[in-house]
């Protein structure tokens, strides 16, 4: 009976992993997401603001999506780029705090813009603003943009752009501001921005959205990817040319049904080891709701490449295996 029951238990479990899911996830729009998993399982996605102020989204399945609120209000607001939006935040946890990095902008204030950072004793805040990291003009990288840190070995390191290159350089160990003599380093050309960087086995991945993001049905936005197996590169395609020199393999493009799928967060977990990537795109019936968020499984291939189903955006999908 004990061998049956647990056979039992073992194929409904089975049963209840293989449901289905429909793109898009959040229905509403909120690009250019970011996502982090919290230690009670409980994944947290934030936007760029469509929702004033930086929306913050709770799931514990990747699919089904809760707004909790918004990360800053009209009085903690940051105050850098007078007048700007907040655009492409980057979530992080380091030590005990949550770490929200921000670009502030206006459109074509491509030498005005900058990253700020804040912080948070809990992933749905309050958030305090620590400022700017820097502004365009500051660092001297045009369309300061972007942002997103990788950590490893202790280290911290942001990377940033919106082509016009991709670039790198070291922060402190709290991560609140540049290490002190760090200078920029270029890893990519110009073809591309919303950059996250991955590691698997000897590889670091970076990843990129080339193309016009925000046009509606006239979006070129799509997905690529290049490698190396240093951080700060050399990064090269699959046919080994150079990412400096704009060569980036093609990832995801438009379906029928999303246009311009990119601007994708880092790669998540679920409980089985899958990696997920959660990206904005516009619903091609109705592209005047903005860009709403969609998710995919990340399949790599046999050579340790990464794309998605088909290579483009899936209506229908088998859910992530995480428990519950």
């Amino acid at each position: 009976m004990r061998h049956i029951t647990l056979t039992l238990l073992l194929a409904a479990a089975l049963a209840g992993q293989a449901k289905d899911y429909n793109n898009p996830v959040i229905d509403r729009s909120v690009p250019d997401p970011t996502v982090l998993r919290d230690t009670d399982g409980t994944y947290y996605l934030y936007g760029t603001e469509d929702i004033h102020n930086l929306p913050i989204y709770k799931s514990t399945d990747l699919v089904n999506w809760t707004f909790t609120g918004t990360a800053f209000t009209e009085e903690t607001r940051p105050q850098m780029v007078p007048g700007g939006g907040l655009w492409a935040p980057d979530i992080q946890k380091i030590g005990d705090k949550y770490v929200l990095y921000y670009s502030k902008s206006k459109w074509g204030g491509e030498w005005e813009c900058g990253i700020g950072v804040a912080t948070a004793d809990s992933p749905t805040g309050p958030f305090t603003d620590q400022g700017k990291l820097f502004t365009s003009k500051e660092i001297n990288v045009q369309n300061s943009i972007d942002p997103v840190l990788f950590s490893e070995n202790g280290k911290n390191y942001l990377f940033w752009g919106s082509f016009h290159g991709i670039y790198g350089i070291e922060m402190t160990d709290d991560g609140l501001a540049v290490a002190p003599g760090a200078k920029p380093i270029q890893i990519s050309g110009d073809l591309t921005e919303g950059t996250n960087i991955f590691k698997r086995g000897d590889y670091y991945y970076l990843i990129g959205s080339a193309g016009s993001c925000c046009e509606g049905d006239k979006s070129t936005y799509r997905v690529v990817v290049a490698r190396s197996k240093n951080l700060f590169g050399p990064y090269v395609d699959r046919e080994g040319r150079p990412a400096m020199d704009n060569y980036l393999s093609l990832m995801m493009t438009r379906s029928n049904k999303v246009v311009g799928p990119g601007h994708n967060a880092n790669f998540v977990k679920d409980d089985a080891g899958n990696d997920w990537m959660l990206y904005h795109g516009f619903d091609a019936a109705a592209p005047e709701k903005g860009r709403k968020v969609y998710l995919d499984r990340i399949v790599w291939d046999a050579d340790g490449w990464p794309t998605v189903a088909k290579g483009r955006p899936s209506e229908k999908a088998k859910m992530p295996k995480i428990k519950q």
